[in-house]
């Protein structure tokens, strides 16, 4: 027969899966990316897990076209390439004094 006292200590020894588990997770595995900014650094592999640095290239799939799409050329500043247009339509003229206009 089962006294109080093992049937206590057989209870107390089987551990929970579930919420006891998830309240000793205090450890972060990832930190903030240097390239793109977000929390997908991993601390120990030392890679990104979202632009791939310290890879030369830029992490991108065809299998997630709309990671591609949020990350792509025009989602940005584009510090340079809006001005290219512009530069485009006058011929990339340079050093060129402005004519004044007659009316």
């Amino acid at each position: 027969m089962w006294t109080i006292r093992t049937r206590f200590l057989l209870k107390s020894e089987v551990s929970s899966k579930g919420t006891t588990s998830f309240g000793k997770r205090h450890t972060k595995s990832h930190s903030l990316c240097r390239r793109c900014g977000n929390r997908a650094y991993h601390n120990q592999k030392k890679t990104c897990a979202s632009c791939g640095y310290p890879s030369a290239k830029i992490r991108s799939f065809n299998w997630g076209m709309k990671a591609k799409r949020r990350k792509t050329t025009g989602t940005g500043r584009m510090r340079y390439l809006k001005t290219v247009n512009i530069r485009f339509k006058n011929g990339f003229r340079e050093g060129v004094k402005k004519v004044a206009k007659s009316d």
